[in-house]
């Protein structure tokens, strides 16, 4: 109101500062709609002023913050929150080259991240590399605690998604042993989420890869506990989403879909459509998953069609093959073999290798299904998935692959074979045997005749 005031008596630099205040407290309560609103309006204002060393220091700050509700609101990968990333960089470019470099440090780092961020969820694994291993390199030659903890968590996630799981995990625990609550919490407004969540997440999703289902829950519960202190709506749809894919893999159904649920609660109230695609294909891939095969295509396919439209492209292996399933579940072939064949693709065109075992292992077991099954083809498919698991260490997903070849062999009249197969990859877990996974196992391994 105040803001409002003194641009109607034509002071602008005082309406500018109050706009500007007002957009960073929005932000900060996640009004991000408001939040957007405020910051464009003080950044327009200060656009029309003489610029001073002060105002330049203040414009790069509100630029900032306006990248951070575009985030959420419109998207990481969409034009508008690019655009403002490209606008902050300029901004600095310039304050640099007028011997102004901007008193924080952190505020270059909010531009690098805001870079990998919209890289990351269209998802080029090299350049996702990259930009990760710049923001490193740059983080250890300031020798700073936040932008090595930042640094280390997007390296961390580019490497576990692009296939080099154990590594990935490495990175991860270098960010938590730099992470500090008290610290680095109010961050969230500068780097899109809490950062602490954000490694919880992708490392609980190593962990479960890695053959560790219980602590893999174990961090997604501390993820969803810190997300919930933060207070960030930001911060809890990142949170709720990325914790019910463990949910998903750990058998985990009604969690996993009062998480979606939730995160599409959360989207609604402000308007981050991004976060509603991404809650709506991941309820897909619980119905789907559940038996509701119906249900599930029209929600993943309406998902994947709103959240192409942000320009996101990450996990699209992931809701593809479980949309495959969905359409072989009713029988609907040339559906599920036009899904799994995308999902395929958007592994090697892009190089999303996290999930790629088991999107093989899907294409094994839809190729059994078919009207006219074709058993070596699925033997292919499931080899080509233990082949993948093995490479990432991903145990995990080999267990799933030795599963599926141990069924077919045990079909085929060859038990001893499944058993040498599958016996050795459940003695190698530690824990977590009360998942559905292991369980499963277990059974097959004690069937009479193998």
């Amino acid at each position: 109101m105040l803001a409002r005031h003194w641009t109607e008596a034509g002071l602008i630099e005082k309406a500018a500062g109050l706009w500007g205040k007002a957009g960073q407290r929005s932000l900060a309560r996640s009004a991000l709609v408001e939040a957007a609103e405020q910051l464009t309006r003080a950044l327009d204002q200060i656009a029309t002023l003489s610029g001073t060393p002060v105002l330049r220091g203040e414009q790069i700050k509100l630029q900032i913050a306006l990248v951070n509700a575009l985030m959420h609101l419109k998207g990481y990968a969409a034009p508008e929150p690019k655009a403002a990333v490209e606008q902050a960089r300029q901004f600095i470019e310039r304050a640099e080259a007028l011997g102004e470099p901007p008193e924080d440090p952190l505020l270059l780092f909010s531009v690098l991240y805001g870079a990998w961020a919209a890289t990351y969820v269209a998802f080029n694994g090299d350049e996702t590399r990259e930009l990760a291993a710049q923001f490193v390199a740059l983080a250890e030659k300031q020798g700073q605690i936040v932008p090595l903890m930042i640094g280390h968590r997007l390296m961390g996630t580019s490497l576990m998604l692009t296939g080099n799981i154990p590594k990935g995990r490495v990175h991860f625990n270098e960010a938590f042993a730099l992470y500090d609550p008290a610290k680095h919490r109010p961050l969230a407004t500068r780097f899109g989420q809490d950062l602490g969540v954000s490694i919880f997440v992708y490392r609980a999703l190593a962990r479960w890869m890695l053959g560790y289902p219980e602590i893999a829950l174990a961090d997604a519960d501390d993820a969803l506990e810190h997300a919930r202190e933060s207070g960030h709506a930001g911060t809890l749809m990142y949170a709720q989403l990325h914790t019910s894919f463990t949910n998903i893999l750990c058998t985990k159904y009604a969690a996993a879909n009062a998480q979606s649920n939730e995160v599409v609660r959360l989207a609604d109230e402000k308007g981050a459509a991004l976060w509603k695609a991404l809650g709506t294909m991941q309820k897909g891939c619980v119905l789907a998953l559940s038996g509701k095969a119906s249900e599930a295509i029209q929600m993943i396919t309406s998902g994947i069609t709103t959240y192409q439209s942000t320009g996101s492209r990450v996990y699209l292996p992931f809701f593809l093959s479980h949309l495959s399933r969905a359409h072989a579940g009713l029988g609907q072939f040339d559906e599920a073999w036009r899904c799994i064949g995308e999902a395929m693709a958007a592994v090697e065109t892009a190089k999303e290798r996290w999930c790629e075992a088991e999107v093989n292992r899907i294409a094994g077991e839809i190729a059994l299904q078919s009207p006219e099954p074709d058993a070596a083809k699925a033997e292919a498919y499931f080899e080509r998935a233990l082949v993948v698991a093995r490479q990432q260490q991903a145990k995990s997903w080999e267990l799933r692959a030795a599963m599926s070849m141990a069924r077919l062999w045990r079909d085929q009249g060859k038990p001893q074979q499944a058993r040498e197969l599958l016996a050795p990859v459940y003695g190698w877990f530690t824990e977590g045997f009360e998942t559905l996974d292991l369980k499963e196992a277990k059974a097959l391994i004690g069937e009479p005749g193998l």
